[in-house]
């Protein structure tokens, strides 16, 4: 088995490509919410067109973000400090990706079964969606900000066995 050639950031290419994918998810995911809570008030009901298939994009893309996060997460040499907050955004990803997939699954039968409207059960769902997300993306942003998995010098003090 060959191992994988890493630069300086731990990764096999040249930056992490979970950030990027995952922050068109969750463009995709705030831009489907507003959609359908502006099309909810103003019943424009090309807005909720519009939100579902932001959603469906994000249902496919979450998978692909959760997967390039686990792929990076396993390269990554993690601090004792980051490991808990590393381990629940990792199970929350998961979840979320479970979480959109079965909203999208929902949001399909939605504009199937009435094109013209969003019930207002829905509409709490994705709230609780988006929240979700934010505490997601408060997260991610402490295991770069805080912690720098990936960040080439926080990679090179681990290497030298420096805690940083």
């Amino acid at each position: 088995m060959h191992a994988l050639s890493l630069n300086n950031q731990n990764l096999p290419y040249p930056d992490p490509l979970h950030p990027i994918v995952v922050h068109f998810v969750i463009a995709m995911v705030l831009f489907s919410f507003v959609c359908d809570v502006v099309g909810y008030f103003t019943r424009n009901v090309r807005l909720f067109e519009v939100s579902f298939w932001n959603m469906f994009v994000a249902a496919i893309a979450i998978f692909l973000a959760v997967i390039f996060g686990q792929f990076e997460a396993g390269l990554a040499q993690v601090q004792k400090a980051a490991q808990s907050t590393l381990n629940y955004h990792t199970v929350l990803g998961w979840s979320l990706a479970a979480i959109v997939a079965a909203i999208a699954a929902w949001r399909f039968v939605i504009r199937n079964s009435n094109p013209r409207k969003v019930p207002p059960a829905y509409l709490g769902v994705a709230t609780l969606l988006v929240c979700l997300v934010f505490l997601q993306v408060y997260l991610g942003s402490k295991l770069f900000w805080v912690y720098g998995l990936h960040v080439e010098p926080v990679v090179q003090a681990m290497k030298q066995g420096v805690s940083p």
